[in-house]
Parts: structure tokens; sequence; C-alpha cells
């Protein structure tokens, strides 16, 4: 496996795993610069805050439109098969008969 590569080719492997490792390491000297202390707690990570943020709406969004697509559904259902009361009557026919009894 490893040793049937190239000296050449684990040579540039090598020197690309250090480009990464630099990468991480620029990664984590700016983290500390931004206030995550030294041995300080994970949470305190922007990165981490960005990710759970991030996750939070995703799933927030997901759940209000499987909410929508629901209540949709079922609402469509509902005026198919069942005599469903006219709403939009019935609220004017009672918001007109407290504006007469006033």
């Amino acid at each position: 496996m490893a040793g049937d590569k190239d000296p050449l080719d684990r040579l540039m492997d090598i020197a690309a795993l250090k480009g990464q490792l630099e990468d991480i390491q620029k990664r984590v000297e700016s983290e500390v610069q931004a206030g995550v202390p030294q041995g300080g707690s994970v949470l305190a990570s922007p990165f981490l805050k960005g990710f759970l943020a991030g996750y939070v709406v995703a799933k927030l969004r997901f759940t209000a439109l499987t909410g929508v697509i629901v209540g949709t559904c079922t609402g469509i259902y509902a005026a198919q098969n069942y005599q469903m009361p006219n709403v939009e009557k019935t609220l004017k026919e009672y918001f007109q008969s407290k504006k007469g009894s006033k």
C-alpha cells in the first residue's frame, strides 16, 4: 500500500499533508485571536457556534415546511370529504352582529 508508491508520489503526499497542517494551524490561530481561550470550551468556538446556528435554522425551516404541507393536505382532504362551514361568511356575520348590538 504505502510501500507500493513511488518515492516521488510519497513526497508529494507529504507536501500536501504539510500544506493541510499549516492551514489547520492558521485556522486555530485565528480562532485563538477571535477569543477562544486555549483549553477553553469547545462550545466557545465561533466555527461550532455558526455550525449549530445553521443546523437549527435548517431544522426549523424543514419543520415549518413539513407543517405547511401536512396542514394543506389535511385541509384539502377535509374540504373535499366533509361539509365545511364558510368561515369568511361566519366571521362577517359575527362582527356585524357585534356592531349592531353596541
